[in-house]
């Protein structure tokens, strides 16, 4: 999704177009779109993040729940011939998404990458624990 402000002739105008336009600002239906494969024993999860940069993104696992976070900082301000600021703006948006993936599943199982916007994560399926060896349970 490309964002193009469109300019009018009223500040007013400008200043709604640019808070209800802005990429986040309706966070629950734009952003972290989630596609799920599974292959392999693998999970492939493709998270749409646009507009934001690989620094911008923090992927953790606690408890065997995946939570990604992003967080989006931005500042502009807009000056006159003189020099003068006419507008100044700040944005801060953040969005967090979790999976719960297994307790058997270490970080150092998971695989993430970030290119064109797309953050993509490999995730093994939930291991089996195993018994190391055959266990004989006393009879009383």
């Amino acid at each position: 999704m490309v964002y193009i402000p469109v300019k009018r002739n009223s500040v007013f105008d400008d200043m709604i177009d640019d808070v209800f336009g802005t990429p986040g600002f309706n966070a629950g239906n734009s952003l972290m779109k989630t596609d799920i494969r599974e292959k392999d024993g693998m999970f492939y999860l493709d998270i749409d993040l646009p507009g934001f940069r690989k620094e911008d993104i923090k992927i953790s696992l606690y408890n065997g729940t995946l939570t990604v976070t992003a967080e989006h900082h931005k500042s502009e301000d807009e000056k006159n011939a003189e020099g003068r600021i006419i507008r100044q703006e700040r944005y801060m948006g953040s969005c967090s998404r979790s999976w719960y993936v297994g307790e058997a599943i270490r970080d150092t199982d998971i695989k993430a990458g970030f290119r064109d916007g797309i953050l993509t994560l490999e995730v093994p399926t939930e291991k089996k624990k195993e018994e190391t060896e055959k266990k004989f349970i006393e009879i009383l």
